[in-house]
């Protein structure tokens, strides 16, 4: 089974922190749309009878500010070229202000069981910061109406560590999404990006960034009061109530193969070595103009062999709850840490930064979670 990612890249306005590809001057989503079908159909040729899909993930960008209309043709022109017969999840992002009750009505027709709702704070000074679009008042709303419109299983997006944050707010934040009844949670540490709004604000000395060891009390803070809540800490950034694990995402982790559409979306498949990656060009009209053209979007292509991939294999799965099968990277990438790491192994587990092993898994503590990044630079090989 393999997943599909579809990359809308429209934006109303920049949010200060982000580094994602989008454009906010496009007059019509029409050419978008064109070259998004002339992809799928060409995509489709190659792998549509290689793989099965089972989820489809559509992000960006904004989607919701596309019409209703093409929701359903991006979905009808993926039934078209791959087998979505067996798909169990499809995942559509909304931002606040875009949502009505119509509109999610028809996202709920159009076949979308999953949303990913942008809110990223309940306080407005927290929204005006980040220079989102939408207010505090929307953010509750549009998780009460999608309810009521028959979305029972949606994520909420939030940040902890902006700067000038009152602690108690983030609290707050947890604390009403917590009220609402939200069954999945992403949570994410405010990230200064280069070339991004934030960032030259930070070079000007405009603005302060957290410290290390504020952010790390969030992270620890966020940890303990939705565990305490009932919510499955499953990734990292990622936290769940029984059953509404994100299925798409838990297919990276798990190093399944998958589809990018849209300008800057990335690839993956393995099917036999080496693997191979590759990644869109990260310009809209440059995009258009080579599939109007049957030319290849493609501007990035790897070739990963079993060393690189048991690698990768490490790093996305030491981020998960399940943790690091020691036997799985061995057996299916030909890496014994037992044989490469075991000082490593050992004195991760000494600090108690890892879990005593047992059946060959090896898992995060709390304390290894705040230290993911040096916890996986110890154990890669080579």
């Amino acid at each position: 089974m393999a997943g599909i990612y579809i990359h809308v890249p429209f934006c109303s306005q920049r949010c200060s922190y982000c580094d994602f590809y989008f454009v906010t001057t496009a007059k019509s989503y029409a050419p978008y749309m064109r070259a998004l079908q002339q992809e799928i159909a060409f995509l489709g040729h190659t792998y549509g009878s290689r793989e099965k899909i089972d989820t489809i993930y559509i992000g960006g960008g904004t989607p919701s500010l596309l019409h209703g209309d093409d929701v359903t043709l991006i979905l009808a022109s993926l039934a078209e070229h791959f087998d979505t017969s067996e798909v169990t999840e499809i995942t559509f992002e909304l931002n606040p202000e875009d949502y009505s009750d119509e509109y999610l009505r028809y996202l709920k027709h159009a076949g979308v069981t999953r949303l990913s709702i942008g809110v990223q704070s309940f306080f407005d000074s927290d929204l005006q910061f980040m220079n989102r679009s939408h207010r505090s008042q929307e953010s509750e709303a549009v998780i009460i109406a999608a309810r009521q419109c028959g979305f029972d299983n949606f994520s909420v997006d939030l940040i902890f560590g902006l700067p000038d944050q009152p602690t108690e707010y983030w609290a707050a934040n947890l604390e009403k999404a917590v009220e609402l009844g939200v069954p999945h949670l992403s949570t994410y540490g405010l990230t200064i990006e280069e070339k991004t709004p934030l960032h030259k604000q930070i070079q000007l000395g405009k603005v302060v960034p957290v410290r290390d060891d504020e952010a790390a009390e969030l992270y620890r803070f966020t940890m303990t009061y939705l565990q305490n809540a009932g919510y499955d800490h499953y990734e990292t950034s990622s936290f769940s109530l029984p059953s509404y694990r994100s299925r798409h995402n838990q297919g990276y982790w798990h190093h399944r193969n998958y589809l990018g559409f849209g300008p800057s979306s990335h690839s993956f498949w393995w099917a036999g070595l080496p693997a191979r990656r590759w990644a869109n060009v990260r310009n809209l009209k440059r995009w258009q103009a080579l599939l109007e053209g049957r030319h290849s979007p493609v501007e990035l292509r790897e070739k990963l062999d079993l060393e690189t991939l048991g690698n990768e294999y490490i790093m996305l799965r030491i981020r998960t709850s399940e943790g690091l099968d020691l036997a799985e990277l061995e057996h299916t990438y030909g890496l014994s840490l037992y044989d490469e790491r075991i000082v490593e192994l050992a004195w991760l587990e000494s600090e108690g930064l890892i879990r005593p092993i047992r059946n060959d898994l090896v898992q995060l503590t709390d304390d290894g979670k705040l230290l993911t990044d040096m916890v996986t630079s110890k154990l890669v090989t080579g």
